[in-house]
């Protein structure tokens, strides 16, 4: 099956007057339609950068200096092809009309994605629209439905509300239904939970896959919460310093995580069964600085299986196929353990 997403080597920098900060730094993956692959990490590893990127929305002054970004599309008789989106134009006629048509995004806080002075409606309409050839009314009528999908209650009412007369979890539902409008084959979820409580969380979970089931599109949930990407996602990419860590099935990651990173980040989550008032698992340190070039694992210096060796800080980075698409970036794991 070809990938409705297929990232190769990107590599994404912002060219700043003190340095070169390497926000995305060689990372590689594919999705295919009807799967999740979720990116995790710690705040700064660069997992909202990949999301932009992808988009063609990478704030200035970064730049995408390297790789390829191939989004499955069809040619005018229906097959399928690819198209390079690293080497469009950003702000091209061609990247405007894939930009809620074929890729779609939700973000983290719906308040500031949506205008406050127009209604939800409108600006869910205005949206199908401008790439679907519909009347009003029909652009209308597709939009109370789309609001009656993601389980909006009385859509013909709620059309006409403004963002800040609906709840969070309200916001982000109508967020869901102006990002899948048009049918996009790609959504990227860029933490689109993490401003909710734990119950709107598991509601807004339930619908992504819901809806993945009904319209069979791929996504990309980005988030920092390990709980949330072993709800929802098939794969998981372990990002750190811009760097691909691991990459496993969600099972294989949850069961068998085999870099420092993962494990470490796996620890400091705490479980139905830590005791109340115990001290939860840390991280120690922090990131290394963004305008280092560190030649080989960015993650040594906070590793605690490293012990010092300079294997870990100087052999070049590269990533270990050690089972069935699973992959791990250690300078500490051979792959003859594995074969």
């Amino acid at each position: 099956m070809v990938p409705a997403l297929d990232v190769r080597d990107l590599r994404v920098h912002f060219l700043l007057d003190e340095g070169t900060v390497r926000a995305v730094d060689g990372v590689s993956f594919s999705v295919e339609p009807g799967k999740t692959l979720g990116i995790v990490g710690e705040s700064g590893s660069g997992k909202s950068v990949i999301g932009q990127s992808i988009l063609r929305i990478v704030p200035s002054p970064g730049k995408i200096v390297r790789g390829e970004i191939l989004l499955r599309m069809e040619n005018g008789q229906g097959e399928p092809t690819q198209l390079d989106m690293a080497q469009i134009e950003s702000h091209g006629r061609l990247a405007r009309s894939i930009r809620g048509k074929e890729i779609a995004m939700i973000f983290q806080e719906p308040m500031n994605s949506f205008s406050p002075v127009h209604t939800v409606g409108s600006q869910i309409v205005e949206a199908l629209r401008l790439h679907a050839d519909v009347s009003p009314q029909e652009a209308r009528n597709r939009t109370v439905e789309m609001l009656k999908k993601v389980g909006i209650p009385q859509p013909e009412h709620r059309i006409g509300a403004y963002p800040h007369e609906l709840s969070g979890g309200m916001r982000q539902r109508a967020m869901i239904a102006m990002a899948l409008v048009c049918n996009p084959r790609i959504l990227i979820a860029d933490e689109p939970t993490t401003a909710l409580d734990v119950t709107i969380q598991a509601q807004i979970i339930d619908l992504l896959k819901k809806l993945q089931e009904e319209f069979g599109m791929a996504i990309l949930f980005i988030s920092h919460n390990l709980g949330v990407i072993s709800e929802i996602s098939h794969e998981v990419l372990v990002v750190y310093f811009g760097r691909v860590m691991e990459h496993a099935p969600v099972d294989v990651l949850f069961r068998e995580a085999l870099h420092p990173y993962t494990k470490a980040l796996l620890r400091s989550v705490p479980g139905i069964d830590t005791p109340v008032r115990s001290h939860l698992a840390t991280i120690e340190g922090t990131l290394p600085d963004p305008y280092a070039n560190i030649p080989g694992c960015p993650f040594f210096g906070r590793c605690m299986e490293c012990e010092g060796r300079t294997v870990c800080r100087d052999d070049p980075y590269s990533l270990t196929k050690v089972g069935p698409r699973h992959f791990v970036a250690c300078p500490r794991i051979c792959v003859a353990d594995f074969a």
